[in-house]
């Protein structure tokens, strides 16, 4: 069975007809395609691809799946696809992408004259800069789920063509949570730092932790005490950038400069997890980061400098870092680019992936939240958070704790035991069984009931 799909559902290999791939040149062409309706894919297809994502619907492939009996045969490389829209590697080909975050030039002169620009004339022509925000077709907007959608698409083919209507899988969140929030805040001026204090009185007062990701070099210096009062409060201290001013990855060479500094803070202060300024981002250079996990892609990222986005909201591994996508508008584009003080938006995309068992990702500043009404805006956001997490099973965890988790489900093996399966690996008392059912031609999810002796060993 297709690797990929095996490992989103952790599904027992054998449960379903094996997979193959027509044979595809390596030298074809890439472009877009779709695969079921509106499921976009970036690749190589058997049956072609469009240049643009406006002319893939030209190039619906689901017609070409074919079975002998044996084996299923899909027209593209299901792995490939995947891997390309996780890695946003379809940037360069959608219109509007090769504009200010995507040229190197531009980037350079902006954060060369940033400083001088007085603050409201910085933001204005970040708002001009955004304005064709709700132009751009693909990823979707708020939430993207293409990724999401298309292994339930391949899945849902999978299963009709094998004859199977109900297919055990390891649940996505420990203990049968419906979903996992994460709360994280991007320290980026001396006055944000010395705000720590204060925010995490806040986020404690509503029940909440966060990660605290902190800038080490130039903008601010960070005194070992900060690192221990952050996690002595039980919050968790990360590495954001190097010194923010968006040159990490202006080339190879700089990048592996900045990359082996960045990698020595982590191990000075013990940082598990990084995130990029203004998210910037190359997934394909990650290998020379010594993180556990990163926090810097969007699920869909029309509202920062770089767009593109994941089009997914469940972690996923990009190589050996576990990425923890950003699943929802950040505070500074919801103020400052929006100018929405309130909170519609945010409960718009948690009521999206709610929905669809998602990460919950957020990101908020201590350096705009200084501001009075904006801490008002962020305290609405905590008291709604804390009654959703009240009335729902959601799992309410600092990053490193879901980066663990998602390592050990990972490995985790569903195994047949007599009418039962039974979950193998570290963490298995926190897992559940699921079962993925085919139900008038869409699928359902539906949590096993614990059994007696699974509540014994609990």
């Amino acid at each position: 069975m297709n690797q990929a799909l095996l490992d989103y559902y952790r599904l027992p290999p054998d449960s379903l007809l094996p997979t193959t791939t027509n044979a595809i040149c390596s030298s074809g062409d890439v472009g877009f395609f779709q695969f079921g309706t509106n499921n976009i894919c970036y690749g190589r297809s058997h049956s072609g691809v469009a240049a643009s994502i406006t002319g893939s619907a030209q190039f619906n492939v689901l017609k070409d799946v074919r079975c002998d009996g044996e084996a299923v045969t899909f027209p593209f490389d299901f792995s490939e696809v995947v891997e390309n829209l996780r890695r946003e590697r379809y940037r360069q080909s959608i219109s509007g992408s090769k504009v200010f975050g995507d040229s190197a030039a531009a980037r350079n002169l902006y954060y060369l004259i940033r400083g001088r620009l007085p603050v409201s004339v910085r933001r204005k022509a970040q708002r001009l800069y955004f304005r064709d925000r709700q132009n751009l077709a693909f990823p979707h907007w708020p939430v993207d789920f293409n990724v999401d959608n298309l292994h339930e698409e391949f899945l849902r083919v999978l299963m009709e063509i094998s004859g199977v209507k109900r297919v055990p899988f390891i649940w996505f969140w420990p203990d049968g949570a419906n979903n996992c929030l994460i709360l994280t805040h991007d320290v980026e001026t001396l006055a944000g730092r010395d705000f720590t204090a204060q925010l995490m009185d806040l986020d404690t007062a509503y029940g909440f932790k966060a990660s605290f990701e902190v800038v080490p070099e130039e903008r601010y210096q960070v005194p070992d005490e900060l690192e221990r009062e952050i996690r002595s409060r039980g919050f968790e201290f990360n590495i954001h950038d190097l010194n923010h001013d968006g040159g990490l990855y202006r080339n190879r060479q700089e990048f592996l400069r900045r990359a082996a500094r960045i990698n020595s803070y982590a191990h000075r202060f013990g940082a598990r997890g990084f995130r990029a300024g203004s998210m910037y981002r190359n997934q394909d250079w990650y290998d020379a980061f010594e993180f556990s996990y990163d926090m810097s892609v969007p699920n869909v990222a029309h509202l920062d400098p770089m767009r593109g986005g994941c089009c997914t909201v469940m972690p996923h591994f990009i190589g050996n870092i576990v990425e923890l996508p950003v699943t929802t508008t950040q505070d500074y584009s919801l103020f400052y680019i929006l100018k929405d003080y309130s909170i519609n938006l945010w409960k718009q995309q948690l009521g999206l992936i709610r929905g669809r068992n998602g990460l919950i990702s957020i990101i908020s500043h201590p350096d705009y939240l200084i501001d009075r009404r904006a801490r008002s805006v962020y305290e609405s956001l905590l008291d709604h958070l804390r009654q959703m997490t009240a009335d729902e099973r959601i799992w309410s965890a600092l990053p490193g704790d879901a980066d663990l988790w998602w390592r050990a489900r990972s490995e985790m093996k569903l195994v047949p035991r007599g009418n039962e399966w039974e979950i193998v690996g570290l963490e298995k008392d926190r897992a559940r069984v699921a079962y993925v059912i085919l139900e008038n031609g869409r699928l359902v999810y539906e949590l096993a009931e614990v059994s007696t002796r699974e509540n014994a060993a609990r």
